[in-house]
């Protein structure tokens, strides 16, 4: 690759995909292509992977989670709180992947402006959060309920019984609930979404603000010492983990319980077992206490049907559960320490507090930790609700839907109906509904959704196995949007190192790469790549996790791993708050590091300066 190739990534316009996956564009609305009409725009931004929402190929309905984020965090940075040089997120489908671009600041009157408003809004939020987010938190469950409440019609009558025409007619009837529940659940997750960013910004920019006075105050500080400082934090994500360690606890001090949990039975004959013995069925009730909400969190991120919850995938849990009894009977600790990293975060803390001399600066320092310290918790206590429990819920009533679909014979599979887009659902549940209003048995086309469903299937297997480019277009000379570079972890330096992965003749010929120093702590250990959330499983103690993007879903696997590495991610990314929460070491947004590193490669992690070493390549 030529030196002057090696400052750009391939053109959007004009980027190849495997033949394999021929016929991708049909399966995503027309305006997440890259078009003609936008061409001059779309040339002048640069568009990278979103590997935290979108790590893998997107099937089309479950991108309705990436078109409602899109919309909500665009608005509340440009429209509501007013960042004043932040704008948008714009989003583009390319061979089923995901590429996002920030909308670059708007002309100084606009900022100057937004910045007015800014000042105003933001601060009260600050200053009333705890109230806030009761509020917050007390309406986003009633939404829930209300999008559990929604009936989906499971069978389509002869004849409508008599309680709905006398003694007077209901005057809407399966024909209309079919199409009426699909809209619901559609505005109910976009509602979700716009709930979801009333505060999030705000907490990233709390932090960016937090370390603006950071750096100012202290020069030198290390971004992960500016980590250590806003870790322990007490929120809802974590509560699954916490109540499976409840869990395994009781059962070992409950008589054949813990024998139960170890065996190598499903979670379903374990469940019938304990039910035979009296400590077993005491353990059931905490079990059951438990199960809703916190079995409502996602195998994986949340974002994609096929990766199923604790709740409709038990085996997950009990066999997290399995390995948290043989290790307390080993006499090892289970939980996080959060005495621990309470304890390093106030010495950390303190350290720094004597190094301040001024009665200003030192005001400066308390009111951006204190703001730091209250709002941040919701980065990662909203993500339970949102990603989680509430998307669990809209995959449960969804496939009601693809039930209903299947009986009718125009789909195969029930999950087959993820293979549509949220604007062909419609149509599908119309022809349903008109066929069965018609009176007479008229074919539907089951033939034509079913072949279409099958086409996407295999488009979608085939994306699996591409690795398309870390990023498309033509680079900025500096990346300076402070949500992309919190969050993302994309920044100038990034970008170069991006290239560097781009223009090496081969991937194994780089053996250093460089991110954020997100978690503090150096260690050395093998690597365990996983590309595929699915992969997680094949993660072994003292391995070091290299993937695109961790979550706090994954929580049980880091007590036993040594460090993680992601490709994409910034300081405030899920992979950067959780390591720092368990303790472990982390580089976070490398962008090419499942590219470059291997499993079995031997790989040093320094979370205290951003740099990844592979030591020993793999035989």
């Amino acid at each position: 690759m030529t030196e002057k190739e090696a400052t750009r990534f391939p053109d959007p316009h004009e980027f190849q995909v495997p033949s394999e996956l021929k016929g991708w564009e049909e399966m995503y609305p027309s305006h997440y292509l890259f078009s003609k009409e936008r061409e001059d725009w779309e040339k002048q931004e640069f568009w990278y992977q979103d590997k935290i929402h979108a790590p893998e190929p997107l099937p089309p309905l479950d991108l309705i989670f990436q078109e409602a984020w899109q919309i909500a965090l665009s608005q509340y940075t440009t429209r509501v709180f007013c960042i004043p040089p932040a704008q948008g997120i714009a989003q583009r489908m390319v061979g089923c992947y995901m590429y996002i671009c920030a909308i670059e600041p708007p002309p100084e009157e606009v900022i100057g402006e937004k910045a007015g408003l800014f000042e105003k809004r933001v601060f009260y939020v600050f200053e009333h959060y705890d109230e806030l987010w009761e509020k917050w938190l007390k309406k986003f469950k009633a939404l829930g309920e209300e999008m559990q409440a929604v009936e989906i019609p499971q069978e389509l009558p002869k004849f409508v019984p008599e309680d709905q025409v006398l003694p007077a007619p209901t005057g809407c009837y399966v024909s209309y609930d079919i199409l009426e529940a699909f809209s619901k659940l559609v505005n109910q997750m976009f509602k979700g979404w716009q709930y979801h960013f009333e505060m999030l910004n705000l907490t990233y920019l709390a932090y960016l603000m937090f370390g603006d006075v950071s750096r100012k105050l202290f020069p030198g500080i290390s971004e992960s010492a500016i980590g250590k400082m806003v870790a322990g934090a007490y929120v809802s994500m974590f509560r699954p983990e916490e109540e499976l360690c409840c869990l395994s606890r009781l059962a070992k001090s409950l008589r054949g319980v813990g024998d139960i949990i170890k065996s190598d039975m499903s979670a379903q004959q374990k469940i019938a077992e304990l039910n035979k013995i009296p400590d077993g069925r005491e353990w059931l009730e905490e079990f059951d206490k438990a199960k809703t909400p916190w079995f409502y969190v996602s195998c994986g991120s949340g974002w994609l049907h096929y990766e199923g919850s604790w709740i409709n995938k038990l085996d997950i849990p009990f066999s997290y559960m399995k390995s948290y009894v043989e290790r307390l009977e080993k006499g090892e600790t289970i939980e996080r320490s959060l005495d621990k990293i309470d304890k390093e975060r106030d010495e950390i803390v303190s350290k720094y507090r004597k190094l301040i001399k001024s009665g200003d600066d030192k005001k400066s320092f308390e009111d951006a930790y204190k703001t730091i310290r209250t709002i941040y918790r919701y980065a990662e206590d909203h993500l339970f609700w949102v990603e989680h429990w509430f998307h669990t819920i809209w995959f449960q009533k969804v496939r009601e839907l693809g039930n209903l679909l299947v009986g009718n014979g125009m789909l195969e599979e029930v999950d087959d109906i993820f293979m549509f887009t949220r604007y062909e659902i419609p149509e599908m549940l119309t022809e349903l509904s008109t066929g069965w209003a018609l009176g007479v048995d008229i074919p539907l086309r089951g033939a034509y959704y079913k072949g279409k469903a099958e086409k996407r299937k295999k488009i979608l297997d085939a994306a699996k196995k591409w690795i398309p480019s870390p990023a498309l277009g033509v680079p900025p000379e500096e990346v300076a949007e402070p949500f992309t570079v919190m969050l993302w972890g994309v920044t100038t330096d990034k970008v170069k190192e991006w290239l560097k992965g781009v223009a090496a003749p081969r991937m194994t010929d780089v053996s250093e790469i460089k991110g954020f120093a997100s978690s503090a702590g150096v260690v050395e250990g093998p690597a365990r790549v996983l590309k595929l959330l699915e992969d997680i499983v094949t993660l072994q103690p003292g391995e070091i996790a290299v993937c695109p993007s961790t979550n706090p879903s994954w929580a049980p696997v880091f007590t036993k791993i040594k460090a993680a590495v992601t490709d994409i991610g910034g300081l405030t990314s899920h992979a950067a708050i959780v390591s720092r929460e368990y303790g472990l070491p982390s580089v976070t947004g490398t962008g090419i590091a499942t590219a470059v590193i291997k499993t079995g490669d031997t790989v040093r992690v320094d979370g205290d300066t951003g740099v990844v070493t592979i030591v020993k390549r793999a035989d």
